[in-house]
């Protein structure tokens, strides 16, 4: 039978309107919103708008959805001309539109006509951002189940970039018609002196902070630095007191902690230096965070400007204004905060025990988050494979309200939506979860050995020290070679002991995406292989891609360039996929890492040949029991103690020489 001749024509092309980038602005990205979710505890921040209150109104004045991809504008707008009549919202910092060489109207749809030309000039302040909204939105494929452009992972977007001329940006169906205007009452008032609404913790005082550091915390009015981006708003202002010495294991500065997940806009000490974290920012970290921006102020996030000021205000977390509002409710048109104080609570929202009696103690991660530690600030795997427990359970469980969980060293992470379920409720939940969990004795997960390549001392290590003695800091007691200083902090003869103790060790993988990317987080399975450093202070702002470092007890591999803190022994091959589109992290929880040396020349080989795609990871599959672990310490707890006793002696001179020379104070 001869089929109907119009059933073999081809079907009709379908033609997609596309906005033509005539010129890209100073740094313009495409963002939608909430951005890329599910994926914090494998490195992956959430990216999209940085002020997204501006952005989901703009939306809104269109008629698309609030969270349709659009544009963000950092200081200087593009120019764009579009195929046929669009309609158009510019929102955000106040800024110079035209269209067709006429100026017209910020927050409110704007026709441009068929080919002509839309404008937008510099921001002239206050605020630092602007957005372009378009109807119908902006069309592109979607990585990790977002197109929010991450310009330090190279993904989303425009081919994970910012805009350049002669792009082509695809659009959706337009809606029937605009919605209208965005009501005055309703548009952010930008200032030049800020104030965010903060919640207490995760860690504040008496524990991390004195009385006096969260007193001056509240008096100040911080100075935003020149340099901050979308991963984080560094912020002028006093040093700390600190209630503590240092970070014990964590770390030789009282700043440090045992790695846990961070929440967007938390103030993270990096040191000394305070740094508000964006959606670009790090999902985990080892520094302590003594407050929080509520969900409903974190969208002045991304109009802080350098040179304006910042003062935090503690606000009550249950008089907040609900996630996911807008309008009049998140009090956007007023250019203060309304409160009546803060918790009182320094963070920690309660305190509980587990059936064998190791302490729980439950802290607050913003007005939306909670942060379960196990334990004290000990590094303990016994307390990891607690975390491991309750994280499973939440994970297999599906519970309503839970968004995202992230594990940590002694910690995890969980976050809410509080439409669903708010935090008395979540934490009742996870006392009766507690409850039902196995002992930790009993854990047995899979985990593989896994064979990594270290070009040790690599070349661009050194240059990122070079670097950073030129630009940031030249005295430190850690410059100019990390691996010496790692040497003096152990109290090991020569730095070919670090050599040998780096290459003994099996690394077993407690985190990942610290510093991003499926950035593996890990300690040696055996205590006497735990070099600890402190890290650096402040941080780098340049770290090759794949540098390995260590911190506290900890080693990583930085998943991508960027800033970071960890002291370097050498590099490795790529631990995030640019090809594997479903699953681009390499490895897992509870891996084990054994490293072999390579020269810097045989790594840059293996990395180009990963990166063509001809790469093959060299693992055996395997079981990490908890119950054997505790024997191998019992076994060998002489040797253990004689290598702990060493090692605490070499870190009590390092801290004694940096109080001398005014590095410490206490």
């Amino acid at each position: 039978m001869t089929a109907p001749a119009a059933a073999l024509e081809p079907a009709p092309e379908i033609s997609t309107p596309q906005a033509v980038v005539e010129r890209p602005g100073m740094l313009t990205t495409v963002q939608d919103w909430p951005g890329r979710s599910g994926y914090w505890h494998v490195g992956v921040p959430p990216s999209g708008p940085m002020d997204d209150l501006s952005f989901r109104l703009g939306n809104r004045a269109l008629g698309n959805a609030e969270g349709a991809a659009g544009l963000e504008c950092t200081m200087t707008g593009p120019a764009l001309r579009f195929p046929e009549p669009t309609w158009v919202c510019v929102t955000g910092a106040p800024v110079e539109v035209t269209v067709a060489g006429r100026r017209v109207p910020l927050w409110r749809p704007v026709l441009v006509p068929a080919g002509e030309l839309l404008d937008i000039g510099s921001v002239r302040g206050p605020g630092m951002r602007c957005y372009v909204l378009i109807s119908g939105g902006v069309e592109l494929p979607r990585y990790l189940g977002s197109a929010a452009t991450f310009t330090l992972g190279g993904f989303g977007g425009v081919a994970g970039r910012a805009l350049a001329a002669g792009d082509m940006l695809p659009l959706g169906p337009a809606p029937v018609a605009p919605a209208g205007p965005v009501p005055g009452g309703e548009q952010p008032v930008l200032t030049r002196t800020w104030q965010l609404a903060v919640t207490e913790g995760p860690h504040g005082a008496p524990e991390f902070f004195t009385r006096a550091d969260i007193d001056t915390l509240y008096n100040t009015a911080y100075e935003v630095h020149f340099n901050s981006d979308r991963t984080g708003v560094r912020l002028v202002g006093p040093k700390p007191r600190w209630a503590r010495p240092d970070g014990g294991e964590a770390g030789l500065h009282p700043s440090n902690i045992h790695d846990t997940a961070y929440s967007v806009g938390a103030l993270d000490f990096t040191g000394d230096t305070p740094i508000l974290l964006g959606p670009d920012g790090p999902s985990l970290g080892g520094f302590v965070c003594p407050v929080t921006v509520t969900a409903a102020d974190r969208w002045k996030l991304g109009q802080l400007c350098p040179g304006d000021t910042v003062r935090f205000v503690p606000v009550r977390a249950d008089r907040t204004a609900p996630l996911g509002a807008l309008g009049p409710e998140r009090r956007a048109s007023w250019p203060a905060v309304l409160s009546r104080g803060g918790d009182g609570d320094d963070g920690v929202l309660r305190r509980a025990e587990t059936a064998d009696g190791t302490p729980i103690t439950y802290r607050r991660a913003g007005d939306d988050g909670i942060l379960v530690e196990f334990g004290t600030m000990t590094l303990d795997l016994e307390l990891r494979a607690r975390v491991h427990a309750l994280h499973e359970r939440l994970r297999l469980g599906r519970e309503r309200g839970v968004t995202e969980l992230t594990p940590g060293v002694r910690s995890l992470q969980i976050r809410l939506d509080p439409a669903v379920l708010n935090t008395p409720a979540a934490l009742d939940m996870l006392a009766e979860i507690e409850g039902e969990l196995p002992a930790a004795a009993d854990l047995v997960v899979p985990s593989r050995t896994v064979e990594l390549p270290l070009s040790w001392d690599d070349p661009a290590t050194r240059e990122a020290i070079t670097r950073y003695m030129h630009g940031v800091r030249a005295d430190a007691p850690w410059c100019p070679w990390n691996i010496e200083f790692i040497r003096r902090m152990n109290g090991l003869d020569t730095v070919d002991d670090v050599f040998d103790t780096v290459f003994a060790a099996e690394y077993l993988v407690l985190g990942l995406g610290d510093v991003y990317l499926g950035a593996p987080l890990a300690t040696p399975a055996d205590p006497r292989h735990r070099l600890i450093t402190t890290k650096y202070n402040p941080a780098r702002t340049w770290t090759p891609e794949n540098a390995v470092g260590i911190g506290g007890a900890y080693l990583c591999i930085y998943g991508m360039e960027g800033p970071g803190g960890y002291q370097f022994v050498g590099r490795t091959t790529q631990v995030w996929s640019r090809t594997d589109h479903e699953t681009p992290w390499l490895l897992r929880f509870f891996d084990r890492i054994r490293w072999y040396p390579v020269s810097a020349e045989e790594l840059l080989d293996l990395r180009a040949d990963i990166a063509a795609g001809r790469g093959e990871l060299r693992a055996r599959d395997g079981e990490f029991r908890l119950a054997d672990h505790r024997q191998f310490l019992a076994d060998h707890a002489e040797s253990i103690d004689e290598f702990r006793t060493r090692q605490a002696a070499a870190f009590a001179a390092e801290r004694e020489s940096w109080r001398r020379s005014g590095e410490l104070t206490e």
